[in-house]
């Protein structure tokens, strides 16, 4: 779709953005953590949903230990959202200095190699629009986006996230066509296994132990194309250190044409990946329904 262009608002804000893209990334950090701090200390919605999620998750955990995990998680937040609009500001050529360690690459480069298109499942989890990056860099990548509940922030999203070798396909019916088409022609996208599904557009699969309304596109797409499944997230590394990239195998069973079965595949992936930066998670965000219970015998130990 072609680009509107930004209202005086919104390329106000992209100024701002591109100033601050030039801060150190530790500053960023800190900037981002007192942000989470101070979020913590206001009792937001950030706090509360922290709390609640990990009072799901964190079953065999005592009170207070779920409290400091969930201060950490929120201060993480702070330090993501920041890292976010620096990257945006600073553009791709300057994030991607910030890779430091990537494991996993040859994962990467056999399922390339196989010529059998390629599906990134990138949670929540770490600098997700990092990973958009460096993922772009290497092979030219399709990402599925919904639009912004506020029309008017669509244009400047397209601006910061149309990197070279980035398309970015919204989610409706002509987009997931074009998943697929791109997909068949041995072609990459990624998507976020771990959104939210909009009512009826998905499964019931536990994650974390607790049931979870969990998308059915992704495994859908994996089963009627043969396309190859790999998990990946950028993780941050203390102290403006820069970030490391991992990148996983998909769980036995993802392309299940049981859709049960796959969906359950997926959620073991995105837990899989937060065993590795259980913090850097965004528990913040309203994964499981207000009734959701925790099933003990699968809980999450601590992390």
């Amino acid at each position: 779709m072609p680009d509107t262009p930004m209202t005086w608002p919104i390329a106000l804000l992209y100024a701002c953005l591109r100033v601050f893209g030039f801060l150190p990334l530790r500053l960023v950090h800190a900037l981002g953590g007192g942000l989470g701090h101070i979020a913590w200390a206001l009792h937001g919605r950030s706090r509360r949903l922290a709390e609640r999620n990990l009072a799901l998750v964190l079953t065999h955990n005592g009170a207070d230990s779920r409290q400091a995990i969930a201060k950490k998680t929120v201060i993480e937040t702070g330090r993501s959202l920041a890292e976010v609009l620096s990257m945006w500001g600073g553009g791709p050529q300057r994030a991607l200095r910030h890779v430091v360690e990537v494991h996993g690459r040859d994962l990467f480069e056999a399922a390339l190699a196989s010529g059998r298109g390629l599906i990134i499942a990138a949670p929540h989890l770490g600098c997700w629009e990092l990973l958009n990056y460096w993922l772009a860099a290497q092979r030219p990548l399709a990402i599925l986006y919904r639009a912004p509940r506020q029309r008017a922030l669509e244009p400047l999203l397209r601006r910061v996230r149309g990197v070279p070798g980035v398309e970015q396909i919204r989610a409706d019916g002509s987009g997931v066509r074009a998943l697929y088409r791109r997909l068949s022609a041995g072609g990459m996208v990624g998507i976020l296994p771990d959104q939210q599904p909009r009512g009826g557009e998905g499964v019931q699969a536990p994650l974390f132990g607790v049931p979870a309304p969990t998308m059915v596109l992704l495994p859908r797409l994996a089963e009627r194309t043969g396309a190859t499944v790999l998990f990946a997230f950028m993780q941050r590394l203390p102290r403006g250190a820069g970030f490391r990239l991992h990148i996983l195998p998909a769980p036995v069973g993802i392309a299940d044409p049981d859709l049960e079965r796959a969906c359950t595949a997926l959620n073991r992936g995105v837990e899989q990946c937060v065993a590795l930066a259980f913090e850097q998670y965004q528990w913040t965000y309203k994964r499981w329904p207000g009734e959701a219970r925790a099933a003990p015998a699968e809980a999450s130990p601590a992390p």
